[in-house]
């Protein structure tokens, strides 16, 4: 074969690679799990540190705003009523959502203090991949927690969470359309009150 020519295959090659990093670097199961993992590093690191409750609170908000896509999740628990919404008063909710569930899920978190999250596998599904891990708790039986990960704008991050087949997603769902129902559709309102939660 003509070296010249297998050379200009390979700058071409790499230089589509750098112009489109998505096409030779694609987002698959093996960068799932290892994102989880890093995840998964970092709350258990936080759950044996022997912190204060609110200490905790304040690095699982760290680990939740890093990992996840957090406006993803907010925005699909606000539903429809956010469409309609100011870019304002949506990002005011979303700072109030994101502080939230860190401190609701950061108190399901510390009832694992003392054992570990341990990752296990990842498959693909659909649009996005489901990351298997297990709980190991004291004087408890292992659980499953699973978390299911995307690849958004350029972004590797989390958008859900299944503990013991209760799905954060849809539970949060239903959670934030009745609160923002109880409030007469108030967005702003809705966000004073998540401020306040916890």
């Amino acid at each position: 074969m003509d070296n010249s020519l297998t050379r200009r295959r390979f700058i071409a090659a790499t230089s589509a690679a750098a112009v489109l990093p998505g096409a030779a670097f694609a987002f698959n199961v093996n960068d799932a799990q290892a994102l989880v993992g890093r995840l998964v590093d970092e709350v258990n690191t936080v759950i044996n540190s022997g912190k204060s409750e609110g200490a905790m609170y304040k690095d699982f908000e760290r680990i939740f705003a890093r990992y996840a896509d957090v406006r993803f999740i907010a925005q699909s628990s606000l539903g429809p009523a956010g469409r309609s919404a100011g870019s304002a008063e949506l990002a005011a909710y979303i700072k109030a959502f994101q502080g939230y569930i860190a401190r609701k899920y950061g108190r399901r978190f510390r009832e694992f203090i003392g054992g570990r999250i341990e990752v296990k596998d990842a498959r693909p599904l659909k649009s996005f991949f489901e990351v298997r891990s297990v709980a190991h708790l004291r004087g408890q039986s292992p659980f499953r927690v699973d978390w299911h990960v995307f690849e958004k704008s350029g972004k590797r991050l989390f958008f859900n969470i299944i503990i013991e087949g209760v799905n954060m997603l849809a539970a949060e769902r239903t959670e934030i359309t009745a609160m923002l129902d109880r409030r007469r559709g108030d967005i702003s309102a809705l966000a004073a009150d998540l401020r306040r939660a916890g």
